[in-house]
């Protein structure tokens, strides 16, 4: 059996984006454009106050899609910001979107990147 690495990533964040359906892909395409990796979209479905929300009586959709990016905390910000934008989340029902901090994640890196990492956490 060979030996095989366990690369444990510390400084990431989950964000997560909750939208109506047909405004995934632009959520996550946002998110790539503003250096995330990659996105996870799935379907979900909305329980509640379906009807109306609040005093607008603006109709909210209850199919939904969640996008999920993890990203390094250093670029959270400018993702969240770049979902918000693309995802028209200041008008009334459209959606949310938050961060949740993990502990800890695994996935492969290169090589290249995990040196490069490395150096970077020296110099600090």
């Amino acid at each position: 059996m060979s030996h095989r690495e366990l690369t444990v990533l510390t400084h990431v964040a989950l964000v997560t984006c909750v939208v109506e359906k047909g405004f995934g892909d632009s959520i996550a395409q946002a998110a790539r454009e503003a250096g995330a990796q990659g996105a996870t979209i799935y379907y979900a479905r909305g329980t509640g106050v379906r009807e109306r929300l609040g005093i607008l009586s603006v109709a909210v959709e209850a199919e939904k899609e969640v996008v999920e990016v993890v990203a390094p905390t250093e670029m959270v910000d400018r993702i969240v910001r770049r979902m918000y934008l693309a995802g028209q989340l200041d008008t009334p029902g459209r959606g949310i979107v938050y961060v949740s901090p993990l502990e800890k994640a695994a996935t492969y890196v290169p090589p290249e990147i995990l040196r490069r990492l490395q150096a970077r956490e020296e110099r600090q």
